[in-house]
């Protein structure tokens, strides 16, 4: 499939696109990606096996409890201030809250725990793993009267983005239009957009492609400034380049497979590379350190990942082949190890956490 095969599956969300286009012209890539990850992620569970995708924490507990030990690691040499507040952005099932709270807790963190989350189905299956959660719609009504440990995993991926595309006469944003068979297709945009352009982009070749999202930079300037007001420190795992690079990465998945971004819309989770270069410029522009980022395989690596399979196998060898999978998925250079970064954050007064150079 490509661009052009877009809109093959009819239903509701395709149809209101179809008409808004028809009344009003092409709406923005942005538009068309925010609204059906809206309707995809309230409308059901899309972890697992049966859903659309797996995340590290459903891989394997390691995964969870290494995160855990770290913000058990870095609350303790803050002081271990009391209360703090656990945070966590598009928590799934609640498995990294559940592994990751546990292995803190033998270290005497335990927090209030947060989940921001806006799936009644998700928040559901939440409670039953999570023991006294708190749910949220968005940040702004956090607690901000203790220190917060945050934790992102694959939330920012989904968040909006925009394409813009370098012409002649500047920057214009790559629109979402319909060809003469009603197929949702790729089209240029007639409005300039250079001022929602990186500075250090505004003079690329004619042709260059970027993505920019300022959902994502809005939800990093506030955990930044709550960072800084309040004390604490975040991880943001997900995949992406250290840097921005040009190309289109959206994608679309469904049934653990690539599908056309434009077949499924609010039916299959649609995803781009985060921007960890801007999501950094943000965090320090608001006030907030930036700790480091790592790629994840080294970050896990470095927190003592192949000790804990190690031990895993020595109690349970007849199942060494699978913990070996788990552990080259989470941290081999050609499947998550890479890609996914780990990108640390704190108040300027906090300190430095492990696996960070």
């Amino acid at each position: 499939m490509n661009d052009n095969d877009g809109g093959l599956q009819d239903n509701g969300l395709a149809e209101s696109f179809r008409r808004l286009i028809r009344q009003h012209g092409p709406i923005s890539l942005a538009r068309y990606m925010g609204e059906s990850n809206a309707r995809y992620y309230t409308s059901r569970d899309p972890l697992g096996d049966m859903g659309d995708f797996i995340t590290a924490p459903e891989i394997s507990q390691c995964f969870g409890e290494l995160v855990g030990l770290w913000l058990a690691d870095i609350w303790v040499r803050a002081g271990q201030p009391d209360p703090v507040h656990y945070v966590e952005l598009g928590p799934g099932r609640g498995t990294l809250a559940s592994d990751a709270l546990r292995a803190a807790a033998r270290y005497g963190l335990k927090p209030t725990v947060h989940f921001v989350e806006g799936s009644a189905t998700l928040r559901q299956i939440q409670r039953g793993t999570i023991r006294g959660v708190a749910h949220h719609d968005d940040l702004t009504s956090l607690p901000d009267d203790a220190p917060m440990l945050l934790l992102a995993n694959e939330f920012f991926d989904a968040l909006p983005v925009h394409q813009l595309v370098r012409a002649a006469s500047g920057w214009h944003e790559r629109m979402v239009g319909l060809d003469d068979q009603d197929r949702f297709i790729f089209v240029a945009g007639d409005k300039p957009a250079d001022t929602i352009v990186p500075e250090s982009w505004r003079k690329a070749a004619q042709g260059t492609m970027i993505e920019t999202s300022p959902a994502a930079a809005t939800v990093m300037g506030e955990i930044a400034q709550r960072l800084a007001s309040q004390g604490g420190a975040a991880l943001v795992i997900d995949y992406g380049a250290r840097e921005l690079r040009t190309g289109s990465t959206v994608q679309a998945i469904k049934a653990h497979k690539k599908v056309d971004i434009f077949d499924y819309p609010g039916e299959a989770d649609l995803t781009a590379h985060v921007d960890f270069e801007m999501l950094g410029q943000v965090a320090q522009k608001h006030g907030a350190k930036v700790l480091g980022l790592e790629m994840q395989g080294h970050w896990l690596t470095e927190l003592g990942i192949d000790t804990r399979f190690e031990a895993l196998k020595q109690r349970a060898p007849q199942q060494a082949e699978i913990f070996q999978r788990q552990r080259n998925r989470l941290v081999a250079d050609d499947q998550m190890g890479l890609l996914f970064k780990v990108l640390g954050i704190a108040a300027p007064d906090w300190p430095t956490g492990v696996g960070f150079s």
